[in-house]
């Protein structure tokens, strides 16, 4: 065998390996020229890389000075780098591995950006749970030492501070007992439920228990279901929750005086779900919802109106959490809502 078909044959041999890893990597020569790239790195930085220059292939500055230091030193270093690729901004971890060859070195790309957006949500998640609980907790501490001080004697200031905390302590407890409900939720979000849950039936149950908080709210409820059973695979307790926590929405901002009214019908085919659907509609005859809140509705707690929301006991964790149920039942949740027309809660779930 010729040396040249030797050197042909290892080529090749090294283009195989690069292609089979999933990180992009170059490789360098006579200090920044690229000699080699796997398909991985082409499809961040594009065709046809090999003999280009690599300032005209990643001019980030951060970069070329700790390539330029890696070589003088001979040896290993990383550098966290901001990229624009063709699915948006990304976070990467760029090593630098000099090869002692003709001035040669190879880079390696390490995505860090859903690691990133990990780290970004968990601590937007305890900020705001921690928001969320230092309100309530400084309330009570105030009551307290009011209740130990200035009010120990007076009867009429005691109660009314006693009220006032049991209020904030409920709170706190329903917005634990939530934070629990949507980890069991995201905990099982991947294992899809086997039950058969006759959609009428729940709803009615539903209006059973919130029948007295809907008279005293002056909202009716109404239910409006086909003849024939309609009937989805779900987990009855998960599907009573998002209807339970969708109508207690329609409750507290549906209006006094008005209607919240239930509807079940059957989709011949959902072209998503691809194949017939329940389809059940929450609507009520509230003031309705700028549409420029809509596609935030189901973030953890965010909120329209947050003294408003706080006031009537909500935790903003709600459409979250009927989110994550839907989610796991493959179903979609779709919103829609005009202000002045009321909104309207549609959750559409595959037939079983």
């Amino acid at each position: 065998m010729t040396a040249v078909a030797g050197a042909g044959m290892a080529t090749t041999m090294i283009s195989t390996v690069l292609n089979a890893v999933p990180m992009p990597i170059l490789w360098l020569e006579e200090v920044d020229r690229v000699v080699m790239a796997n398909e991985a790195a082409e499809a961040l930085f594009g065709d046809k890389l090999e003999g280009r220059l690599i300032t005209g292939v990643l001019r980030h500055p951060d970069f070329h000075e700790t390539l330029a230091a890696c070589l003088a030193k001979g040896s290993k270093s990383v550098v966290r780098l901001a990229l624009t690729t063709k699915a948006g901004a990304a976070q990467f971890d760029v090593h630098v591995s000099p090869t002692g060859h003709a001035d040669g070195s190879v880079i390696a790309f390490e995505d860090q950006t859903a690691l990133e957006q990990a780290t970004a949500i968990r601590r937007d998640f305890v900020a705001n749970v921690s928001h969320e609980l230092r309100t309530p907790l400084t309330a009570l501490v105030g009551f307290i030492e009011t209740l130990r001080g200035a009010a120990r004697d007076d009867a009429p200031a005691r109660d009314r501070f006693l009220a006032i905390m049991e209020r904030e302590a409920g709170r706190m407890i329903r917005l634990v007992s939530d934070l629990l409900s949507l980890s069991r939720v995201e905990a099982e979000e991947h294992r899809r439920p086997s039950d058969v849950v006759e959609m009428a039936g729940l709803l009615r149950s539903v209006m059973q228990t919130q029948r007295d908080q809907a008279e005293a709210a002056g909202v009716r409820l109404n239910l409006v279901a086909e003849g024939e059973p309609l009937k989805v695979r779900g987990d009855p307790d998960q599907l009573l929750q998002v209807f339970l926590n969708l109508t207690e929405n329609g409750i507290k901002y549906g209006g006094s005086g008005g209607s919240l009214t239930y509807r079940v019908t059957r989709l011949a085919r959902e072209p998503k779900l691809r194949g017939p659907a329940i389809v059940i509609e929450v609507a009520d005859q509230g003031e309705g919802i700028d549409p420029i809140h809509l596609p935030r509705l189901t973030e953890r707690f965010y909120r329209i109106d947050s003294h408003r929301s706080r006031e009537k006991g909500g935790t903003g964790l709600g459409l979250a959490i009927v989110k994550h149920i839907v989610n796991r039942h493959r179903g979609r949740l779709r919103i829609e809502s005009e202000p002045g027309k009321g909104s309207k809660f549609i959750v559409i779930l595959p037939e079983a």
